[in-house]
């Protein structure tokens, strides 16, 4: 039997992690702790419309996040293979980060149980989270619409550093 999912709400501290990532290594979220804002995203499958259409709007913005002083990772769990062809078809300028087993989509309420016609199995949920630089969930969005979504990110990004005195590089 499936848990009920539990999100984590703004104000909760992210659970850390460590992940390999397609791009070589691994990433671990409190390497950034202190550092800058992260977003995570996380996304059901690779090479899928939707999930390929939410990749392409980060890797579009990335340049407008890098400025703003934040990284973007993509969370799915798919194999560090299937990332690597994804982010290579795509063109994906940020690391995906390979989630065998749900194991850190589960802390974040990002796995669970889902529905295809009739079908029941386990995957990842579309949510995303923005962890400010002291590691707190800043703003969360637990039900994506892939339409203007990484548009929305950057916007909250740039909220959080006018909030905490400006964006790296001012001044």
């Amino acid at each position: 039997m499936s848990k009920t999912r539990q999100v984590l709400n703004v104000g909760d501290l992210a659970p850390d992690f460590t992940l390999p990532a397609h791009s070589g290594g691994e990433i671990s979220l409190h390497d950034f702790r202190g550092e800058k804002p992260v977003v995570i995203y996380f996304y059901p499958r690779d090479n899928t419309p939707g999930c390929t259409k939410e990749a392409c709007s980060f890797r579009d913005l990335s340049r407008e996040f890098a400025e703003a002083g934040a990284v973007i990772f993509g969370v799915s769990p798919d194999s560090l293979l299937s990332h690597q062809k994804f982010a290579e078809r795509q063109h994906l300028t940020f690391p995906l980060l390979s989630d065998e087993g749900g194991k850190v989509a589960t802390q974040y309420g990002a796995y669970g149980e889902k529905s295809l016609a009739g079908r029941k199995y386990q995957g990842n949920f579309r949510i995303t989270y923005l962890i400010d630089d002291a590691g707190k969930i800043a703003a969360v969005w637990p039900q994506v619409t892939v339409e203007g979504h990484a548009d929305e990110v950057l916007a909250a990004v740039r909220e959080l550093n006018q909030s905490h005195g400006g964006s790296p590089g001012e001044g």
